[in-house]
């Protein structure tokens, strides 16, 4: 098949180098900025559940899930109050990420870590002190725009740090902090919900100051990347940085390629507008479709919400969070899985199987949750048997997602762009992500109570769209230098209509004898 062209291992550039400790200890450090993304994940769905919380700044949704236990299950929590809470955050976060695109390219990628680290502790400090909605959400969007900010510049950062042979591995760090801070939200949500006095609400919004800080610190003591530092004119302490990172003296080679791309980007005046030039058309409607794609899978609406659907499944309170949590020790397993693999078996294999593993168990969920609450949403006495098989399958769909588009949607967009538009193509992406995970926050709880179970079957649409789009347009880049990407672009059977010889001068030329045909796949 045309579409799966890539590069066999061994052809092109490999530039020496070793898996340092330093490198490691620097990506584990850099990549704990996903624990403020993924605690905010699992514990906003978790607090949404929590009595004392609704009663005190939702009475109305409180009083309409407790005023009669037998009405719709399906629309119990629709309030678009309740979801402008939870999801003002990724509004804000767009807007960051806009601004955070300047602040990486100027000013370097670990500077734009610290900003998300701050905004985010003052952000969790409102919320855990609040005493009305108008400051949950003034919280809430504080949060976003260090969410903004660190989901722009931590997977740049990896990408760049990282030797490209480990790559993937080292990137998918990042995907592994939000899936342990979705597991921590759960774990603490569970846990604080039987604190008596209703306060524990407090202790989880609040809580988000511990990983607000863990980034905040470590965007102190974190060195700065060669890439970045070239970029900013500090060519020479790049060059010891870069032995220093990559554990031997002969990276001659590999500077002179980041030397060289860094020149090539200086010519760029408007990265924005560059953007939008033919050359890199396929970067950026990787740009726009991954993200968009990603928010699609429906996985947000597991995780945000797991409590809550745990619930309305038919699982009293504190064993929707438990549920939830069982859902969260998925995550991270799976996500582990993908580490171990990236690098291994591809991108590619793991979208591709991921997609089809989303897929089945979309239709299983639809189909238990539609024989059981029908479309009147009254399901009368659930069998426990009943609930376990939904969960179980939620738990199957929960592990294809994190050890495919979870890390992937993350790791594919930092790993393909050309430095003279990677912050603002990044930038582009987390916007695009920030406003599905938005919009899909805002519209769930609606689309629930009027899509009842074919909500399931309305995202299984798109897991099925996502994977033609992968199979034939997505190029295999493990194992490619990051500077040495264009050369996929200009090997792949659709996208080298849009690229010249001459459009990358330094881009891969000499990988340019390597085999890139169909049998790479």
């Amino acid at each position: 098949m045309p579409a799966a062209g890539g590069i066999g291992p061994g052809n092109g550039k490999e530039y020496p180098g070793n898996l340092t400790p330093f490198v490691t200890v620097t990506c584990i450090v850099a990549s704990m900025g996903g624990l403020i993304f993924g605690y905010d994940i699992g514990i906003s769905g978790g607090v949404t559940t929590m009595a004392p919380f609704l009663q005190k700044f939702f009475p109305k949704v409180w009083e309409k899930k407790e005023a009669d236990k037998s009405t719709n299950q399906y629309c119990q929590y629709d309030s678009q109050t309740l979801t402008m809470f939870t999801s003002s955050l990724y509004l804000a976060a767009l807007l960051a990420s806009v601004a955070a695109g300047t602040v990486t390219r100027k000013l370097g990628r670990k500077l734009s870590m610290l900003f998300g680290g701050l905004l985010f502790f003052v952000g969790a400090l409102i919320n855990g002190f609040a005493k009305a909605v108008w400051m949950l959400i003034v919280g809430r969007l504080l949060l976003g725009f260090g969410v903004g900010f660190a989901n722009q510049s931590v997977p740049l950062y990896l990408s760049e740090m990282a030797p490209y042979r480990y790559r993937g591995a080292l990137n998918i760090g990042f995907q592994l902090s939000i899936t342990v801070g979705i597991l921590i939200a759960n774990v603490l949500n569970y846990f604080f919900a039987k604190i008596k006095g209703g306060w524990g609400w407090r202790l989880s919004l609040g809580g988000a100051m511990v990983p607000a800080l863990i980034i905040t610190i470590g965007s102190l003591v974190l060195p700065d990347t060669p890439n970045s530092m070239i970029e900013r004119g500090q060519t020479e302490e790049a060059k010891t940085k870069l032995k220093k990172i990559r554990g031997v003296d002969d990276v001659e080679e590999e500077f002179k390629d980041l030397v060289a791309a860094s020149d090539a980007s200086k010519l760029v005046d408007h990265p924005w507008t560059n953007l939008l030039k033919r050359k890199y058309r396929s970067h950026l409607i990787m740009a726009v479709l991954i993200p968009f794609f990603q928010q699609l899978t429906g996985i947000n609406v597991i995780m945000f919400y797991a409590p809550v659907l745990f619930n309305t499944i038919g699982f009293g309170d504190d064993a929707s969070l438990m549920s939830a949590v069982i859902t969260g020790v998925v995550n991270v397993v799976a996500t582990l899985v993908s580490i171990y693999g990236v690098d291994k078996w591809g991108r590619r294999f793991l979208f591709l199987e991921g997609g089809i593993q989303m897929l089945i168990c979309q239709a299983v969920v639809a189909a238990s949750i539609g024989a059981k609450f029908g479309t009147s949403g009254n399901p009368g006495e659930l069998p426990k048997w009943y609930a376990i098989v939904v969960v179980l399958f939620i738990c199957v769909y929960v592990a294809g997602f994190a050890w495919s588009w979870g890390p992937l949607g993350w790791l594919v967009p930092s790993e393909i762009f050309p430095l003279e538009i990677r912050s603002a193509a990044q930038s582009v992406n987390v916007s695009v992500n920030m406003l599905f995970t938005f919009a899909v926050a805002q519209v769930f709880l609606t689309m629930l109570c009027h899509l009842k179970f074919g909500l399931f079957l309305f995202f299984a649409f798109f897991v099925v769209l996502m994977s033609i789009f992968v199979y034939y347009f997505l190029p295999e880049t493990k194992g490619i230098p990051i500077e040495e990407m264009s050369q996929v672009w200009k090997s792949h059977w659709y996208w080298s209509r849009f690229v010249e010889d001459d459009d990358y001068p330094n881009g891969g030329m000499e990988m340019s004898k390597g085999g890139l045909g169909p049998k790479n796949v």
